[in-house]
C-alpha cells in the first residue's frame, strides 16, 4: 500500500517525530514541538520535499511566519519556525534533503534580560509576602544560579550535605555547587517530606504551571512587575562576582558559558559596581545565617493558607 505522505513535509514530520533524535528530547519539549509542527502542517504539509531544495522556499516560510506573528505574536512565530528549522536540519543530517534554507534566520522577537537583576529591596519585599515554599525556592535559586525546571526536579539525593550535584535539563551539563552556609542551614532544617527538595505546602512536587502561577501571585503582592524567576540566575552571577569569584568559577557553578557570564557582568556591573553589601551578605556572613533562619519560621504570616 502506497504511503500518500511519502515525499512530502507531512511524511517528514512523521519521520522526525519517530526518530531517535526526537525521542531524546524532554517530554515537554516533544509535546511543544508536535504542537508547533501541527500548526505548520496545514500550510506546508503537502509540499514536496523537492521544493525544500529551492532557496526561494525560505521566503515562503518567512511570509508564513509574518502572518503567524500578526495573529499569535512574534515569539510564537519565531518558535514555530525554529522547530521547522530543527526538523530540516535533522533531515539534512539524515541525508533526506541536502539543504536547510531557513537555518540561521533572524528572529523577530528579541528580549535581552541579562541586566535584569533582583535588588536587595526586591528580595526583601518578596520574602515578606511569599509563602515559605516560595521563599525556599528563591534562596535555592540565589545560592545556586540554576534554572527553575532543574530546581523543581532537584531531589534530596542531589544534596550530600556540602554540595548540590545535578545534570542540567536544558544543556545536559553536570554541575557541582558548593553550598553556602545559609543554603546548608536552610536545607538541613527542612523536613524531607518528599523525594524532591521543593514542594507545595502539602508536600507535593510542583508542576511548572502551578509554580509559575503562585510565583507571579507573590511577585504581584510584593509589587514586583518586571522581574521573573529566571532573572535570579543573572542575580546569582552578579552576587558571585561581587563576592570575588572569577568568571570561570561562576560558570562552573551556574552552568552558563563564559561568554554569557561576561555579558551579564558587563551589562550590570558597568552601571552598578557594587550590587549592595546586603545582597552579598546573603552568602557567607552573619546576616546570611539570619536571613536563612527567617525561612524556617513556621509562623511567618505569609505561610498561612495557600495550600494545594
Amino acid at each position: 500500500m502506497l504511503d500518500r505522505h511519502a515525499g512530502t513535509i507531512n511524511g517528514l514530520m512523521r519521520d522526525y517525530a519517530l526518530s531517535p533524535e526526537f525521542g531524546k528530547l524532554k517530554d515537554s519539549t516533544q509535546r511543544e514541538y508536535k504542537r508547533m509542527l501541527a500548526k505548520a502542517e496545514a500550510k506546508f504539509g503537502d509540499m514536496p520535499l523537492a521544493a525544500l531544495e529551492d532557496p526561494r522556499v525560505r521566503q515562503d516560510f518567512l511570509s508564513w511566519r509574518a502572518k503567524v506573528a500578526k495573529a499569535s505574536g512574534e515569539r510564537e512565530a519565531d518558535n514555530r519556525l525554529s522547530v521547522i528549522s530543527a526538523m530540516l536540519s535533522w533531515a539534512r543530517e539524515s541525508g533526506i534533503i541536502f539543504s536547510n534554507h531557513i537555518a540561521g534566520f533572524r528572529r523577530l522577537h528579541s528580549v535581552d534580560r541579562s541586566d535584569m537583576i533582583w535588588l536587595p529591596e526586591q528580595i526583601r519585599a518578596f520574602m515578606a509576602v511569599a509563602p515559605i515554599e516560595l521563599q525556599r525556592a528563591l534562596i535555592l535559586a540565589l545560592h545556586t544560579g540554576q534554572r527553575q525546571g532543574d530546581l523543581l526536579r532537584l531531589t534530596w539525593g542531589n544534596f550530600d550535605g556540602a554540595f548540590i550535584s545535578l545534570r542540567q535539563g536544558k544543556t545536559g551539563r553536570k554541575v557541582e555547587i558548593p553550598c553556602t552556609a545559609a543554603l546548608r542551614h536552610m536545607l538541613d532544617g527542612m523536613e524531607r517530606t518528599a523525594a524532591v527538595v521543593l514542594t507545595t505546602k502539602t508536600s507535593r512536587p510542583w508542576t511548572a504551571r502551578y509554580f509559575k502561577a503562585k510565583w507571579e501571585e507573590a511577585s504581584k503582592k510584593a509589587g514586583i512587575e518586571q522581574l521573573h524567576f529566571h532573572d535570579l540566575r543573572g542575580t546569582a552571577i552578579t552576587m558571585l562576582a561581587e563576592a570575588g569569584c572569577t568568571t570561570p568559577q561562576i560558570a562552573a557553578i551556574t552552568g552558563h558559558s563564559l561568554k554569557t557570564v561576561t555579558t551579564i557582568l558587563d551589562k550590570y556591573l558597568a552601571r552598578t559596581r557594587v550590587l549592595a553589601g546586603e545582597a552579598v551578605s546573603l552568602f557567607e556572613n552573619a546576616r546570611s545565617t539570619k536571613f536563612a533562619n527567617q525561612l524556617q519560621t513556621k509562623v511567618h504570616p505569609a505561610t498561612k493558607g495557600d495550600a494545594k
